[in-house]
């Protein structure tokens, strides 16, 4: 099959997927009242803020990935890094995870830089990015306990998939076969097994991930990593503001939102669309009644929607001035 239809059949799975959950979640809301609502009973300027918020949150981003790149002695432009990332999260709307992928290959072809080492640096930055959930989720279940038992009570198939990914054969098994493949690839590479391209590409990879070592202000990189995942945060609080039902909920309610929500991102389909909007909606229930369930839906439908809108907009116009801008380089 050629690629192209490869990539077809891809998106047409994952948008099946990605569809069915949406109805999933959505199928009992009332269409028309939840327009209503979003039309009548929303404050929309703390939507704008939290555009702004989630705007510098990818700046922030961009210049993280520019110190893993001079650190490898690659000087990449700004607004070439900024421009990479927005198109990323655009094609991740697209084919989940094609994102790190397509802004590797945006930064290769306009800076010159080995796409291997691109790619090594944004394996780098999802581990950093996976420590700091963890710890936010850490944080979550130690001050929130009693609500997150009661969530996991509540949805016993969240709790039982949680349950059997911890105890799968599966996991365990495919993450020593794992680990098993990188210490053949390592020995293979070492002895020099592989053809030339391949030992180049797995080098490359290396120097990505070694990258972190050598950033010439570490202070800057934390600090980048920690203003990223505050940013996603706020970006979430604020919306509460918006709506005059989620307004008296604290700090602590929008972080077990957040942390929650952001493990629905994680889920593989397109935006997090479907799994993200379940996660809102059952977390925002732990701090209101179950009849607000339709209010809390809409404001799932509206943080999401604003976000995906904000990734369309700036990934197309990246898309299209990304070869102007370097043409006037």
């Amino acid at each position: 099959m050629r690629p192209f239809y490869k990539q077809c059949l891809k998106f047409a799975l994952f948008f099946i997927v990605t569809a069915f959950l949406f109805w999933l979640v959505y199928r009992d809301q009332d269409p028309a009242g939840m327009v209503r609502m979003l039309r009548d009973d929303v404050n929309y300027f703390w939507i704008g803020v939290a555009v702004v918020l989630g705007v510098l949150s990818h700046v922030s981003r961009a210049a993280r990935w520019q110190l893993l790149a001079r650190s490898m002695e690659y000087r990449m432009s700004f607004a070439n890094s900024f421009m990479g990332v927005m198109i990323g999260y655009f094609a991740n709307l697209a084919i989940p995870r094609m994102g790190e992928l397509t802004r590797c290959g945006v930064a290769s072809r306009y800076e010159g830089i080995p796409f291997s080492k691109l790619l090594g640096t944004v394996v780098v930055e999802r581990v950093f990015d996976v420590v700091v959930l963890l710890s936010l989720t850490l944080v979550v279940v130690v001050a929130q306990f009693g609500r997150i038992d009661v969530f996991l009570e509540t949805h016993e198939g969240v709790k039982e998939r949680l349950a059997g990914i911890l105890s799968s054969g599966w996991m365990w098994g495919g993450g020593g076969a794992l680990l098993l493949a990188v210490v053949a690839v390592v020995m293979l590479a070492r002895r020099g097994l592989f053809p030339a391209r391949v030992r180049s590409f797995l080098s490359g990879i290396k120097e990505g991930l070694l990258a972190v070592r050598d950033v010439p202000r570490k202070g800057l990189f934390i600090f980048h990593t920690l203003f990223i995942w505050l940013m996603y945060y706020l970006m979430l609080y604020v919306c509460f503001f918006s709506f005059e039902f989620t307004s008296q909920l604290g700090p602590m309610a929008g972080l077990t939102v957040f942390v929650l929500s952001s493990y629905g991102m994680v889920a593989p389909v397109q935006g997090g669309v479907g799994a993200w909007h379940f996660m809102v909606i059952a977390a925002l229930l732990l701090y209101l009644p179950a009849e607000m369930e339709s209010l809390s839906a809409a404001f799932a439908l509206l943080t999401h929607g604003t976000m995906t809108v904000l990734y369309i907009i700036l990934g197309v116009s990246c898309a299209l001035y990304l070869p102007v801008y370097n043409r006037r380089r």
